[in-house]
């Protein structure tokens, strides 16, 4: 009951930072969504399929076509990768951080099945002093002391305790220049128990809640414990944007 609460009352402020700058009633119902019930969502999604003149629906797909279409080029990629290295070949998981942050962003993909097996809000690190992230534009850094998350691909390493989420935590060795000090930076996958487990767009994850992590939501991370624990080879986690 307070969990819910915590977040509740987090989401809530955010929307209310971002309602000065839009008065569309779509909009705002579409953030209250999650709080109203699924009913609202399903109605408005009937709304909009019924006028298939509606431009904006069109263009909404195609975005939704485009992301796709990217996540499956870079499943590509990364199953040569891991053919070629010796890793897990059932699954990998992909991140965009060109995605918005209240968006699925983090894809569990399934190379066997070619497609999308599971999908997630991830956050993205802060950083400090002149060197911060906003909702809009995440910053990167492979610098030591940054508190900002580093692209590249990552090896998921050793199961370990953590002090957040779920109390479960996976290191994370970066194999490019651009994430080379993530095992010293203590850089891991892990979830933070206020991250919502559906997405919140157009409002953003707060920042804060990733020092150069990716962090995911709970059950999210419950899930693909099970699922990494079950892994004989290596899996590869590829961080892009």
């Amino acid at each position: 009951m307070l969990k819910d609460a915590f977040i509740f009352l987090i989401i809530a402020l955010c929307f209310l930072l971002e309602y000065k700058y839009r008065t569309n009633y779509d909009d705002i119902l579409s953030d209250f969504a999650f709080v109203l019930g699924k009913d609202v969502t399903i109605k408005r999604q009937t709304k909009t399929e019924s006028r298939p003149e509606d431009g904006g629906l069109r263009f909404a797909e195609m975005l939704v076509e485009a992301r796709d279409a990217q996540i499956d080029e870079r499943a590509k990629e990364a199953l040569a990768f891991c053919e070629a290295n010796g890793y897990n070949t059932d699954f990998c998981i992909l991140i965009d951080m060109k995605i918005h942050s209240g968006k699925h962003r983090m894809f569990v993909y399934d190379f066997k099945k070619l497609e999308v097996e599971r999908a997630a809000l991830v956050a993205h690190g802060t950083g400090k002093g002149d060197k911060r992230s906003t909702g809009d534009e995440p910053l990167f850094s492979n610098e030591k002391g940054s508190l900002l998350t580093s692209l590249g691909k990552y090896k998921i390493g050793e199961r370990d305790y953590s002090q957040w989420g779920i109390n479960v935590h996976y290191k994370l060795h970066g194999l490019e220049a651009g994430n080379s000090n993530a095992f010293e930076r203590i850089v891991v996958l892990h979830s933070y128990t206020p991250v919502p487990s559906f997405e919140i767009y157009p409002v953003h994850l707060p920042l804060g809640w990733s020092q150069g992590c990716p962090v995911t939501d709970d059950n999210t991370m419950a899930w693909l414990d099970a699922k990494l624990q079950n892994t004989e080879k290596p899996v590869l986690l590829w961080i892009f944007y």
